[in-house]
């Protein structure tokens, strides 16, 4: 891995998003191929989408543009600057505090809160962009990876567990702080030690506070929601206050990452739905922890990682075995975009057009050594 620093070209704004639409395509084709070999009607497709997840998806991603048009970003990334001395030193702030974020909001909800910081600390410096979220990626899912609300396959199986908090922490403890050690060493070797180089002060957009009290106001009230399971009011009230007071907000939604979840859940339900793969997977050997590891990772790495434990759980009894399940699927996040849901939601915010190869770049070395490193403590 280089650790050569190339500029960066993005700026903030209203640059459109144009990261991952290899992706979104693949996908397309994908679901046509499906539906022509296993076909469904237009009701069956739907059916098949979560629509919990779209609706959490498209309220935290109206908020976050909000904060974007608030102008504060700006602001914020001039002043974390001011106290960073080096590409690396910011990188290792970033990532630190993504992943405590990833452990107590979970994965996705971090990354909308930073991945717009990082693209304006690269549009007012000399910084990787792509690189810099890549590595937040590794760091959520690292941090999420820690507690029973840190990403939705952890909530689940820790509810299939029946183990306590701090027990299930003290479960993933271990593999935890394996993945730390190895992102604190990839951030070493991807970001160099250089003097960071401030780019001159632009003019900056008119900061609208109105506009940022209403968005923090906003996203603590939706993330409630979501944690009380009434997103669908609670998407409404986003989107009627934004077309009310501010309608520019909602014309900058990101369609295409939308698209992309939708299209991952309808190709994810079709391929498992097909005889043969159910078939394979009421083969794999889950009832050894080093199988159900390696089964875990390998599935992941397929279908995501939520979809994984969903269809995984089930067949995995003895204990060991179960919590041998659950660090695989959280190193199953690694590697492809697709091993975790936070890796494409990372891309689109970034809008970095060759994000997806940046990202594999760095992901699939961090999984090969991680998958090693791990299996030492899965007995």
């Amino acid at each position: 891995m280089s650790s050569a620093l190339p500029s960066s070209p993005v700026a903030s704004g209203d640059h459109p998003p144009s990261g991952g639409n290899p992706l979104l395509w693949g996908l397309a084709v994908a679901a046509l191929v499906l539906a022509w070999w296993r076909p469904v009607s237009p009701s069956e497709w739907l059916a098949l989408i979560d629509w919990q997840t779209m609706g959490a998806l498209t309220g935290l991603l109206v908020i976050t543009q909000g904060v974007e048009r608030s102008g504060v970003l700006q602001g914020a990334a001039r002043a974390l600057l001011a106290r960073t001395s080096t590409a690396r030193q910011l990188a290792l702030v970033l990532c630190g505090v993504a992943a405590v974020l990833a452990a107590l909001v979970t994965n996705d909800v971090s990354l909308f809160l930073l991945v717009p910081l990082t693209r304006e600390l690269a549009a007012q410096a000399q910084l990787p962009l792509a690189r810099l979220v890549a590595l937040e990626a590794l760091a959520v899912n690292a941090g999420s990876s820690l507690t029973p609300i840190g990403n939705p396959q952890n909530l689940y199986l820790w509810h299939r567990s029946g183990e306590s908090f701090g027990g299930f922490m003290a479960m993933m403890g271990p593999a935890v702080g394996v993945m730390l050690a190895l992102l604190l060493v990839t951030i070493l070797i991807t970001m160099p030690g250089t003097p960071i180089r401030v780019a001159p002060p632009q003019e900056r957009a008119p900061t609208q506070p109105r506009l940022l009290a209403l968005s923090g106001v906003l996203f603590i009230g939706f993330v409630a929601a979501l944690e009380l399971h009434v997103w669908a009011p609670a998407l409404v009230a986003v989107l009627v206050v934004y077309a009310l007071f501010y309608r520019r907000v909602l014309m900058r939604l990101d369609w295409a990452l939308l698209a992309t979840f939708a299209l991952m859940f309808v190709v994810v339900h079709q391929l498992v739905a097909l005889p043969w793969v159910a078939g394979l997977m009421s083969q794999l050997p889950m009832d050894q922890p080093l199988q159900a590891y390696l089964v875990a990772i390998a599935t992941s790495q397929v279908i995501s990682n939520v979809p994984a434990t969903l269809l995984l759980a089930d067949g995995t009894q003895p204990l060991a075995a179960f919590a041998a399940l659950a660090v695989g699927v959280n190193v199953g996040g690694y590697g492809f975009v697709l091993g975790s849901m936070a890796n494409l939601i990372a891309l689109r915010l970034a809008r970095e057009p060759h994000g997806l190869r940046e990202f594999h770049r760095i992901s699939l070395p961090f999984l090969a050594v991680c998958v090693v490193l791990v299996a030492f403590l899965v007995r």
